[in-house]
């Protein structure tokens, strides 16, 4: 093989080499764009999860403070009433004295929950079934109705945020039940499994049309199913007239 061939071997390898380095530079180039695109809308999905996050905790915030201020007036201030009456009727009998401070002291005991459950820190440091039957020990305790939790599986690790988010849908449950439902009983089921935690909140009350509710835009129901939508989770509802209220509520980690 002469000069002349080897020198137009040589060339056209080296074209090839630069044509292949121009290919894999311009592929380079294309997927550091899209990776960089794809972690730029992840961080743009993360601050709108926040954000989201952020307004959510206000608004379940002005409705636990709706509810506190329902519990102060209709419940633990009957509670400080009975106690005042039945001081001023105790005509200085020991015995009364002592009903009017077991029932002061029933009252400060229910004060002291309700800050707990309201108390966004306090529910940090309470695991999800810790915080339920907190507050199903209550209900049974103020007699609203007979209330009982059951737990199966192993906890999953769950955010903070998205567990009292969690909490907060079922307190707006549970509220439904007492203020509207007329119900006797209230039983919560919490089931964990490999990847999923499933709640089963029902009661015995007298139920409503979903249907109809729904189309109205019920406040409480949009309040938790938006909530829920939030977090990744699904709800459920399964209620008729007469026939009692089931919530389903269903959420997988990491799935948003």
């Amino acid at each position: 093989m002469d000069e002349k061939a080897t020198l137009v071997i040589v060339l056209v390898a080296v074209a090839i080499l630069l044509l292949l380095l121009i290919v894999v530079a311009i592929l380079f180039s294309v997927f550091m764009k899209r990776k960089n695109t794809l972690v730029q809308e992840q961080l743009e999905a993360q601050k709108r999860f926040e954000q989201e996050i952020a307004e959510t905790q206000i608004e379940i915030r002005e409705a636990t403070l709706r509810n506190i201020s329902w519990e102060l007036h209709d419940n633990i201030g009957q509670l400080l009433t009975l106690a005042k009456i039945q001081t001023q009727n105790s005509g200085g009998s020991q015995q009364d004295l002592d009903m009017a401070a077991a029932t002061i002291g029933k009252g400060l005991k229910e004060i002291r929950t309700l800050s707990k459950l309201i108390n966004p820190e306090a529910l940090n440091e309470m695991s999800l079934k810790e915080a339920l039957q907190l507050e199903l020990e209550r209900f049974n305790r103020m007699a609203y109705l007979e209330s009982k939790l059951t737990t199966s599986g192993t906890p999953l690790e769950i955010d903070k945020k998205i567990e009292v988010i969690i909490f907060r849908v079922l307190q707006e449950f549970f509220t439904n039940t007492i203020k509207h439902s007329k119900a006797t009983e209230l039983l919560v089921d919490v089931r964990y499994d490999a990847r999923t935690l499933t709640i089963v909140a029902a009661d015995n009350g007298v139920g409503f049309d979903y249907a109809f509710a729904k189309a109205k835009n019920g406040i409480g129901l949009t309040n938790m199913e938006s909530r829920a939508k939030l977090i990744g989770a699904t709800i459920n509802y399964n209620s008729a007239v007469n026939q009692g209220t089931q919530l389903k509520l269903i959420y997988t980690p990491n799935k948003i």
